[in-house]
């Protein structure tokens, strides 16, 4: 047997159990992997409460979680990419990380590098190449500026990283306390709140944003066509669903950039310095409420990780 996070009704925090379940079994061209640590995303929380069920239902009783990191136990029939002992790093598409242990396709894993922590390993996949696709769709060249709403969030705290590195002028759109981690990343912080629009045109070194990308929802989109007037192809978002359909903008995230090519990429940029993945906390396994209630706060920087 091995402990996984369940629930069978959507809900609260409150929902979620710790369970004793059957250990899974690899077929073939599958892996086993013991869980070092799991990252929880709000895209999770969302599920959980129901809000995306028209969208990605649940089926009950459902698991939880897509990243993970951690050794492989076994391997399947026909898995030579691989062995027993290994460090990986990788996702589930069954949502089933939230566990001891989990079984993946050998071909949803990358090897972890060795100076890239437990929990950054298991925080990169969803937040990574979600930041990954975002700032790819709206086409960043040298000499842009681009502006990131909820930049200290576990997706913007990369994106704004992915764009500095693209050669553009980041504007990242957070609150106070989130203004010494910006700059030190080399972001120009904009607070929100009222009169926002003026604050990013004037932060902006020509008084234009070429683009935004919105990880928080809440209206960005809205400020960002009807406002400052950026051409909709310019602007993703990952949260924001009616406002695509509304203003014709993206919405390019996690599906877009979702595989182990591009996890490994974000990996290597980790293990050499060229991307920090902030950790704002981690948890066992069985504080997992505990641990959901602070991220549905919003007002972390970084990551929650489960260690199970």
């Amino acid at each position: 047997m091995s402990k996984a996070v369940q629930f069978d009704r959507y809900g609260e925090a409150d929902v979620l159990e710790v369970r004793d379940v059957p250990k899974p079994v690899p077929a073939a061209g599958e892996v086993l992997v013991e869980v070092k640590a799991a990252a929880i995303n709000p895209g999770e929380a969302m599920i959980r409460c129901g809000a995306l069920h028209d969208r990605w239902p649940a089926t009950f009783p459902s698991g939880q979680g897509s990243d993970m990191a951690g050794v492989v136990a076994e391997v399947g029939d026909g898995v030579d990419t691989f062995g027993v002992g290994d460090e990986v790093l990788g996702f589930t598409d069954d949502r089933a990380s939230h566990a001891q242990f989990v079984v993946v396709p050998a071909g949803q894993l990358t090897a972890k590098p060795p100076d890239v922590s437990w929990q950054v390993a298991g925080s990169l996949y969803v937040a990574g190449t979600t930041a990954y696709a975002a700032v790819r769709a709206v086409a960043l060249r040298p000499g842009d500026t681009v502006a990131v709403a909820g930049a200290a969030g576990g997706v913007g705290t990369i994106a704004v990283q992915l764009a500095k590195r693209a050669g553009a002028t980041v504007l990242g759109i957070a609150g106070p306390s989130n203004d010494d981690w910006l700059t030190a990343h080399g972001v120009i912080p904009v607070n929100y709140g009222d009169g926002l629009a003026n604050r990013l045109r004037a932060a902006a070194p020509d008084g234009q944003v070429d683009a935004l990308l919105d990880f928080f929802g809440g209206g960005y989109v809205e400020l960002a066509v009807t406002e400052l007037g950026i051409d909709p192809q310019r602007v993703d978002t990952i949260i924001d669903f009616p406002a695509i359909e509304r203003f014709g903008v993206k919405g390019e995230g996690n599906a877009d950039a979702g595989n182990a090519t591009v996890l490994a990429e974000l990996a290597d940029l980790t293990a050499v310095g060229e991307l920090e993945v902030p950790i704002a906390a981690e948890y066992p396994l069985d504080q997992v409420q505990e641990a959901y209630r602070r991220l549905e706060q919003r007002h972390t920087r970084g990551k929650i990780v489960l260690r199970p």
